[in-house]
Formats: structure tokens, C-alpha cells, sequence
């Protein structure tokens, strides 16, 4: 399913339009952006459509395109979500790189973290991402998750392993911290 539209104060979190297939293609074919996902080629626009229309009809998702100063910069999602226990995965690209390092991508985790937990009940969100990418793991860590693990030499990406940095954040622990938001 696509997410309503939640609005911070420099990031707003909407459902995709039409036109956002043709973007997230440019972006998955920018090997820059692509580097920490674990996709290695861009899809096809038809491809990434039928994934698009896939993600509004299921139930185990929820999927947002990221916008700041009224342009689409990206895409986040809550992922295999598993209702009975109540907790999913999490992913985000900011594929425009002129956004990078902006700070949006915390805010935009922010937002879709407050949904997880007060929207839709969740009790736990998961993600993992290349252990390098110090970003991701900093806006991560802003908005509340905590190390679990690593998955040593998990992943073969620019001709060698990787290991994938593992974290959690439980509800409790969210609420604990913002109790007032």
C-alpha cells in the first residue's frame, strides 16, 4: 500500500505518482546512488511501474516517495511486515544527490518511524545496510535505532565483501524518547 501524506518540517512523505517510475529508473542507473542497495542494474521503466502498482495492492508494505522543497528526492518504505508479531524492515534511497547530506534522510525516517509505531501498531523495526555507509547509519541511529549486529562479509559489491550493519528499534524505547511528539 502507498502512505498517506505525513509532512515534517523540511521533508514530506507522499504516496507515488505516475511520473515517479521514470525517476526512480534514473536513479537506480546512477551506480553512485546505487552503491549501498543491493540492486546492481536499473530496471526497465515498465519493470519498475509493475513493482510500483505490486507495492499500492499488497498489504505487507507501506511505500512513500520522499519530497523536499516541493521536488521528489527519493523513496522510503516499511517493508514484510508481519502483522501477528508486529514488526517489519525499513529502507530508504535519497537518489537526487544534490540532497545528500542534508539531513533528510533523518527527518524522512523520523516520519516514517512515528507512523510505524503509531499508525500501524508496530512493535519493532529492522533494517540493515552496508556497514560502511557511515550516512545511513547516522540518520538511523537519529532516528532511534540501535546496533544489533553485523553480518560479516555478508554481501559482493565493487569487488569485495561487505559487512552489513544490523540495527532494531523497539517501540518502547521510541516512545521512551518522545514522549512529547
Amino acid at each position: 500500500m502507498f502512505g498517506p501524506v505525513l509532512r515534517g518540517e523540511g521533508v514530506t512523505l507522499r504516496p507515488p505518482t505516475p511520473d515517479d517510475a521514470q525517476r526512480f529508473v534514473d536513479w537506480f542507473a546512477d551506480t553512485e546512488v546505487t552503491r549501498f542497495l543491493g540492486r546492481r542494474t536499473p530496471p526497465a521503466k515498465h519493470e519498475e511501474e509493475e513493482w510500483l502498482k505490486k507495492l499500492a495492492e499488497g498489504d505487507n508494505d507501506v511505500f512513500w516517495t520522499i519530497e523536499t522543497e516541493g521536488t521528489p528526492i527519493g523513496a522510503i518504505g516499511i517493508h514484510e511486515i508481519d502483522w501477528i508479531n508486529a514488526h517489519a524492515s525499513t529502507g530508504i534511497m535519497i537518489g537526487d544527490k544534490s540532497y545528500w547530506r542534508r539531513g533528510i534522510a533523518s527527518e524522512a525516517m523520523r516520519l516514517r518511524t512515528r507512523f510505524a509505531f503509531r499508525e500501524l501498531n508496530l512493535h519493532k523495526l529492522s533494517t540493515e545496510v552496508f556497514a560502511d555507509n557511515v550516512a545511513s547509519r547516522r540518520a538511523l541511529e537519529k532516528a532511534g535505532y540501535r546496533q544489533v549486529g553485523i553480518r560479516r562479509e555478508e554481501r559482493w559489491s565493487d569487488g569485495r565483501w561487505h559487512d552489513m550493519w544490523l540495527a532494531e528499534v523497539l517501540r518502547a524505547d521510541w516512545e521512551r524518547d518522545h514522549a512529547q511528539s
